[in-house]
This record gives C-alpha cells, structure tokens and sequence, in this order.
C-alpha cells in the first residue's frame, strides 16, 4: 500500500471535492491551524474585492482536523493535476504527516497558501475578515456561501474550529442585521 495516494482536505474539498475517491477518513494534522488568511481573487472574489479562504498556518502546539481521500491509482495524477489548477490562487502542493482517525499515520499532499503568495493578506480582526467574507463574491459563487459551507461540513463530522465557529456566527449576525 506504499503507493497510495491520500489527499487532505480541510476547506472547500471538504464539501465540494469534485474527483472520485476509493474511501474518506477523519484525520488530523499535528502543528498546524486553520485561518481565513489567503485572499481569494479566482473563486470567492476578483482582484478588487478580493474574499477570503481557508489555508494553513503553523502551529507547534495545534492541529488542524480534516478529511483524508485515499485516491484511485488510476486517476490520482489526473485528480492532483486538475486540483493543481483548482488552487492556483497561491497554493502550494505540500506534502504533510496525516493521522487517521482510526489511529494510523500516513503520508499526505495538501495545499498550503504561504505568506509569500501575492494574494495572501493574514491576519485581521475577526470583525474585519466576517465583513470582508460577507460582501464578496466571485466567479465560484460568494464567499458568504463558502464559510457556511464549511462550516457545515466541520459540523456534520463533529469537527470544532473556533476561528470558522466564530466567524461563521459574526457572518450569520452580520446577516440578520441587514434584513
């Protein structure tokens, strides 16, 4: 089983994956966080407005908890080439240490928007980003929409994400505000 190939998904593949997978497993990876830190100007913004979209921020003492996708050997280089374009908007292929809710420890590739990307745009109060996420929109649909989303699918696994937990309830009040 050396020759498998595992993705991890801890944004939008979580709810919207878009390639066949051989078998889906909880996992989690150890030293890193999930942030709303990378710009969106492809999918959930434009370069005027750009969103903001999940990527990974290192953590020594955290993990970040997310789906791992066993991929069929006949079509995983096919799948990370499309997903190779899917995450263009300043992704890197990484690879990283997963372990499987069932306790096992594999290898795995993700993608990882670093802070040397030009759409990468980091920390802000968690007001700033809920607001940003709320008004933009893009060719992929709005951003408001992606959160939720992910939001959703943590909570169907019984995943708790305080960062997406609270930025989702400041969009969902944001929302109520405005009717």
């Amino acid at each position: 089983m050396a020759n498998e190939t595992w993705l991890f998904g801890y944004g939008s593949i979580m709810w919207n994956t878009g390639f066949n997978f051989e078998t889906s497993e909880l996992c989690h990876v150890k030293g890193w966080v999930r942030r709303f830190w990378q710009g969106s100007t492809d999918h959930r913004g434009t370069p005027e407005f750009p969103g903001r979209v999940v990527t990974l921020i290192e953590s020594a003492s955290e993990h970040c908890w997310g789906t791992a996708y066993r991929l069929p050997a006949c079509e995983a280089t096919d799948i990370i080439d499309d997903l190779d374009y899917r995450e263009k908007g300043g992704y890197d292929r990484t690879e990283l240490s997963l372990t499987l809710s069932s306790g096992r420890t594999i290898a795995g590739i993700t993608y990882i928007a670093h802070p040397h990307n030009p759409n990468y745009l980091g920390e802000s109060p968690l007001e700033d980003i809920a607001r940003q996420i709320s008004f933009s929109t893009g060719p992929s649909g709005s951003n408001k929409e992606y959160i939720l989303e992910l939001h959703q699918a943590l909570e169907q696994h019984n995943i708790q994400d305080g960062h997406v937990e609270t930025l989702a309830q400041l969009i969902l009040r944001q929302t109520e505000s405005t009717l």
